[in-house]
């Protein structure tokens, strides 16, 4: 006998046309994210073409951004990708509302408008407090490597640069003189382009002067910040001006010969990875709030040493909430005396003076006092605690967004452009975060 399947009629017409929004299920990711984007203040986006006037007809924002930040919190980052998923995947179809941009189009509007992608991090931050997922009375501050889009095969050392610039410049002397030899000459020498030559050349000799430079200037700022000048005769000297003994190894604003500059990407920095190695990469920082693991604060430098950032990280706290949080927790690596004195009053710190499990160098109640006075307050049973708390609290949100969402490196290029990005990957992460905990 027959089976009796249910119908199953893969040419059959829609005799009535269904609403895009049944195509998904009742509390979906992507419903979420478009009645959040639909709370928000897109004015900015709209100002952007109020000027070109009725005939333009680009885009709708809302759909834009609606399709870019469920790529970003469903680990679709790529245009291209983003793209071909409107044509493949129900959720992109229905925040498109059968709409397919071209991947040049998603790839521009991002471009175009990465201020005001980073701008609605905060507010959705906020829409998160008025849902009571952030009460700002813990948070934990933490940084993460990320790597730049840019290979490492594509950096030279600084001594490689002076090296190379030198055989480059003989290289196109010689090409020169070559070219003002007699035609008699020429005519037992291969068949050569010189003038290309010489150009191919001269680009690359330019582009490592380039870097040269940025290393230099970058050694400069550095050693004036440790009270250098160019004229110290590379000899240590006293808050009176006078030498105080002992050389410097280089002299003023030229760098280690291990110093090293990437060409596809100049503002990303070579940072040590997880596991061993180094990349170009970038410090990426949160905050996160300790109620629902909702991150307050995302920023992002091209240094490798958190010790300057956890003011700045506070200071993005109370620009997106308005107050400073009661309790702040952060590793070892924020500590320092400036700190402590710039935050004074402003947050209860429970730094780390040294690492887990390791000691640290004694602390002078004089030099340092507030440090000293913060290796006094990790004694005591309640920071000890409360410090315990930092890994649970800071680390998650890092790990989701690199091994659940797969963002592991940036898309773009560029100081402040993959500071854009890494609050789009946050936002995205905070609503992904926030559509669980009200399913929850």
């Amino acid at each position: 006998m027959a089976a009796n399947y249910l119908p199953y009629e893969p040419q059959q017409m829609m005799l009535l046309p269904e609403t895009l929004q049944e195509w998904l299920p009742e509390g979906h990711l992507a419903h979420f994210i478009s009645d959040a984007i639909d709370g928000l203040d897109l004015g900015a986006f709209h100002a952007r073409y109020d000027r070109d006037g009725p005939r333009n007809q680009p885009f709708h924002p809302a759909m834009m951004v609606k399709v870019l930040v469920y790529g970003y919190a469903t680990g679709v980052f790529s245009s291209r990708k983003i793209a071909r998923k409107l044509h493949e995947d129900v959720a992109f179809r229905v925040l498109a509302a059968r709409n397919f941009p071209a991947h040049r189009t998603i790839r521009d509007f991002r471009a175009l408008h990465l201020k005001e992608l980073s701008d609605l991090f905060v507010q959705v931050v906020r829409l998160a407090r008025e849902l009571g997922l952030i009460r700002l009375g813990t948070i934990a501050v933490d940084g993460t490597k990320v790597k730049a889009n840019a290979s490492r095969h594509k950096a030279m050392s600084y001594a490689h640069m002076l090296k190379t610039e030198a055989e480059l410049k003989a290289q196109i002397a010689a090409l020169l003189n070559k070219a003002r030899a007699a035609d008699e000459a020429e005519k037992n020498e291969p068949e050569l382009d010189i003038p290309a030559e010489i150009a191919r050349r001269q680009d690359r000799l330019d582009a490592i002067a380039a870097a040269r430079a940025r290393l230099e200037a970058r050694q400069s700022e550095a050693d004036t910040e440790r009270g250098r000048s160019d004229d110290d005769d590379q000899r240590p000297r006293g808050p009176d001006g006078n030498p105080k003994g002992g050389r410097y190894s280089r002299a003023f604003g030229v760098p280690k010969d291990t110093a090293q500059d990437n060409f596809t990407d100049p503002d990303s920095r070579i940072m040590p990875r997880a596991g061993g190695g180094f990349d170009p990469a970038y410090n990426a920082q949160t905050a996160v709030d300790d109620t629902a693991h909702i991150i307050v604060a995302a920023e992002l430098i091209n240094n490798a040493s958190d010790a300057r950032e956890l003011p700045a990280m506070l200071e993005a706290v109370k620009n997106a909430l308005g107050v400073y949080p009661e309790q702040t927790l952060a590793d070892a690596g924020y500590r320092s005396e400036a700190m402590f004195q710039a935050l004074a009053g402003r947050t209860e710190l429970i730094v780390a003076i040294g690492r887990e499990g390791k000691g640290h160098r004694a602390i002078s109640d004089v030099s340092l006092p507030l440090t000293a006075a913060m290796v006094h307050k990790m004694k005591t049973p309640e920071a000890r605690e409360a410090y315990r708390r930092r890994k649970w609290l800071a680390e998650p949100p890092n790990g989701w967004i690199k091994n659940v969402l797969g963002f592991r490196q940036f898309s773009l290029r560029g100081l402040q452009n993959v500071q854009a990005e890494w609050k789009l990957v946050c936002l995205a992460l905070n609503l992904r975060r926030m559509a669980s905990m009200r399913c929850g």
